[in-house]
């Protein structure tokens, strides 16, 4: 937003500090000053000039000689302007002079004559697109005066960044207002008198059919005179960086700007009925707004039509074509009204149409300045249009918007600011703001506020003390070290230190940890294998691509996988700790949410020196779950034999804690990595970490490492396919009790003699004693027991 500083003092007439000043105050207010524009800065040796006499070019016929006086001499310059004769007071370019884009004004000889200088349109000086004659200057302008100061042209635009919960300071008004409370100077903001309120005005009524999108509607009625605006509210307009078009338009860009109050002015004769009619639009309604563009508009969608319920105009956003204000408008009716900000803000983005009036509607402007503001452009009217207007203003407001009373403690500004200010120092810092504070009853330091309609962010205390921050000023505000009141020392929670470990061991384990966005597109969902079911999707997502809250952490780590390949890095393992979510539980209106974690391991095992590397495979994806249930200590885990959406259909089981099952570990199916373009095969482990939290935890027991070595030995054994290997492991360790230390699948084969339905599973048994070395005789009664207690509970043969 460009505010100029002229305009500012017309409301604060007492600000006389520096630039710099007031630039320091508004950054300090939250009004980002971005830039500050000076638009006179590039002109120079411009002065207020008459033309005495204009006589004719001795070797032309579209130029002319005129002779003009600047205070201190008189100098004959060549023009071809057409609107040029004596007596005009104009602006003049005395040789040596700059001009906007650095053009310098030299003497030059045109056909023969010397031109002396050079009489100026608005275009050369930079004051719009005009370029058809020599801008007319006020006739009681002092000859010589530099011309800057005539047209405004010294002042000090502001070039503001304003934050979207400030729709007050979007408005020349509510910037004027910050400086004010300040500065501790008065705000003068005048305010015509209420026009009293009619049903109707003659013969124009207005009727709301949808009240919760339109709370109130103003309007007014008045004769104009069609014709340009002065030049006092066209430079204006200019400075604020918005395009004159005509006096009627410009009035309501102009309270727009000044007092951020959106009006539209419907030309009367043009609206059938003589009515307005607020309503919601139709599926399917068509209209054609001001910029020439049919829109197609949907049953969300609030329009004003005229009183056949013709549409005339996009609620909020912009007018139509029907009834626009032309050249031979002579009465119009003046539209200033209040819409429900989400709806506008809705409207305009399915549309993808922005204008001025949307940007401060979705926002949230001042509900009970919507008549004033009629009111004031009525005024405006009848200063510029020659308006007079109709007696009486059509008000539909069936509740009056009452903000919320708000209690405000001392002790709770000074504890979150860290300050220690009076009671009456922070209603001091709120109430120039508009703010009205009154001390509650029975209650030392504390009142309660209300905050004005035109500031709808402030909604509890915090906002207020945030207020006080700003006014108060962040640079006066000591740095202090936060400490916790006496007694309390801050920890974590048994939650989040499980989850830390969690994520130490996968770590440890030799995976990197990711993070991958929770948006995704319904098609990864069937890339990645996941089972069919109702996603949580996006009412309006940016992109069609992120259209679904994640059910699973799967989706983002295959895509990281395939990305690291396509740069060359194969043997890659990830991991991510993060959100799922699942359709809301019943009673519920947002998504039930649950924390997992996911490994994926792909490429190649980069095994120690004298050992050959291998592909990934299950075992790796085990071991890191006997990581996992180690380091958490929970008791009981069991894997069971299942047909997983997205793994392999032999090679992946469900993994079992307390009998329920709470993830999958197993290798990845082919289809799912043909789908993201992954070549290697690729492991993974997927569990729910809120019901890891949950699990029952076994007794941990400290027990002495063993000095003495280590005996080996691998056993195959052939079982049915339909056999889990995790069963096999788990009867492998009962079998040789306490000796043993480890019991590590690292085979799985098939085919060769074994029949189609038979697997044959190597195992790696590790045995240890902690009291003495074992005997070959130890390690063959521990492999006896082993193969037996496979055959019997697995009817299971010892593979030669």
């Amino acid at each position: 937003m460009r505010a100029p500083l002229s305009w500012i003092r017309e409301f604060v007439p007492a600000l006389d500090a520096p630039v710099a000043e007031i630039a320091d105050a508004l950054n300090q207010l939250g009004l980002e000053v971005e830039e500050i524009d000076a638009p006179g800065a590039e002109i120079t040796g411009v002065v207020v000039a008459r033309i005495l006499d204009v006589v004719a070019h001795p070797d032309a016929d579209k130029i002319r000689l005129a002779d003009v006086e600047f205070g201190d001499g008189q100098l004959r310059v060549v023009c071809g302007a057409p609107n040029i004769e004596p007596g005009m007071v104009v602006p003049f370019a005395r040789v040596g002079a700059q001009l906007p884009g650095g053009f310098e004004i030299t003497k030059r000889k045109i056909r023969g004559v010397v031109s002396e200088g050079m009489l100026c349109s608005a275009r050369e000086l930079g004051l719009g697109d005009d370029h058809s004659g020599i801008l007319s200057l006020p006739s009681a302008s002092v000859l010589g005066t530099d011309v800057r100061e005539v047209l405004g042209l010294d002042d000090v635009i502001f070039d503001l960044s304003i934050t979207p919960n400030r729709p007050d300071a979007m408005g020349i008004v509510g910037v004027a207002r910050e400086l004010a409370a300040h500065f501790s100077l008065p705000l003068e903001v005048p305010t015509p008198e209420p026009e009293p309120i009619v049903s109707a005005i003659g013969t124009v009524t207005v009727q709301v059919e949808a009240p919760d999108r339109c709370p109130r509607f103003v309007g007014r009625v008045t004769t104009v005179a069609m014709g340009e605006s002065p030049d006092w509210m066209q430079r204006r307009l200019i400075a604020a960086g918005m395009r004159p078009i005509s006096n009627v338009v410009d009035v309501t860009n102009y309270v727009l700007l000044e007092r951020c109050r959106p009006l539209h002015a419907f030309d009367l004769a043009r609206l059938a009925g003589r009515g307005i009619v607020v309503r919601l639009a139709s599926d399917g309604e068509c209209m054609t707004t001001l910029d020439g563009v049919e829109r197609t508009l949907s049953q969300n969608d609030l329009l004003i039509c005229d009183a056949e319920r013709a549409p005339q105009a996009i609620a909020g956003i912009m007018g139509g074509r029907d009834s626009e204000v032309d050249v031979t408008t002579t009465e119009v009716l003046i539209e200033s009204a209040y819409f429900e900000p989400s709806g506008i803000a809705r409207s305009s983005k399915r549309l993808g149409l922005r204008s001025e009036a949307s940007a401060r509607f979705e926002r949230g402007i001042d509900p009970n300045a919507t008549a004033s503001g009629a009111d004031y452009a009525i005024a405006l009217l009848a200063q510029v249009a020659s308006g007079t207007a109709t007696p009486g203003a059509i008000d539909v407001y069936p509740e009056a918007i009452v903000r919320p009373r708000i209690t405000v403690r001392t002790a709770r500004v000074n504890a979150v600011l860290g300050t220690a200010l009076a009671a009456a120092q922070v209603r001091d810092l709120l109430e120039p703001l508009g703010i009205e504070a009154e001390a509650a009853p029975d209650a030392d330091g504390v009142f309660v506020a209300r905050a004005p309609t035109w500031r709808p962010d402030l909604e509890r205390e915090i906002d207020l003390v945030e207020e006080v921050a700003r006014r108060y000023g962040l640079d006066h505000i000591e740095r202090r070290v936060a400490r916790p009141p006496a007694g309390m020392v801050g920890a974590l929670t048994a939650a989040q230190r499980e989850r830390r470990l969690l994520a130490d061991v996968l770590v440890g384990a030799g995976a990197n940890e990711a993070l991958t966005m929770p948006l995704i597109s319904p098609a990864d969902l069937e890339r990645a294998g996941l089972p069919a079911q109702a996603p949580v999707t996006i009412t309006n997502p940016l992109r069609a691509e992120e259209s679904v809250l994640r059910p699973s952490l799967r989706p983002g780590l295959l895509s990281a996988l395939a990305r690291n390949a396509s740069h060359g890095q194969v043997d890659v393992a990830l991991f991510e700790l993060g959100t799922v979510f699942f359709a809301p539980v019943p009673g519920d209106t947002l998504p039930d949410e649950h924390q997992h974690v996911t490994l994926l391991i792909g490429g190649t095992r980069r095994l120690a020196p004298r050992r050959a590397d291998r592909p990934v495979d299950v075992g790796d994806a085990l071991d890191a779950l006997w990581a996992v249930v180690e380091a958490l200590g929970v008791a009981d885990v069991r894997l069971a034999a299942d047909i997983v959406g997205g793994f392999h259909p032999t090679r992946a089981a469900r993994v079992l804690v307390d009998g329920e099952p709470i993830g999958v570990v197993g290798e990845l199916a082919r289809d799912v990595l043909d789908a993201y373009g992954v070549a290697g095969p690729v492991v993974g482990l997927e569990l729910d970490a809120d019901a890891i939290e949950r699990a029952a935890r076994g007794d941990r027991i400290a027990r002495p490492v063993s000095t003495y070595p280590a005996a080996t030995f691998d056993l195959a054994v052939v079982v049915g396919d339909s056999v889990p290997a995790g069963d096999v492991e788990r009867t492998l360790r009962d079998a040789v009790g306490e000796l043993a230390e480890s019991v590590r699948l690292f085979d799985v084969f098939r085919g060769g003699q074994l029949d189609d339905d038979q697997v044959s599973l190597a195992f790696a048994v590790r045995l240890r004693a902690p009291d003495r070395t074992l005997t070959d005789a130890d390690v063959s009664e521990a492999r006896s027991r082993a193969i037996a207690a496979v055959e019997r509970a697995h009817d299971a043969a010892l593979r030669a």
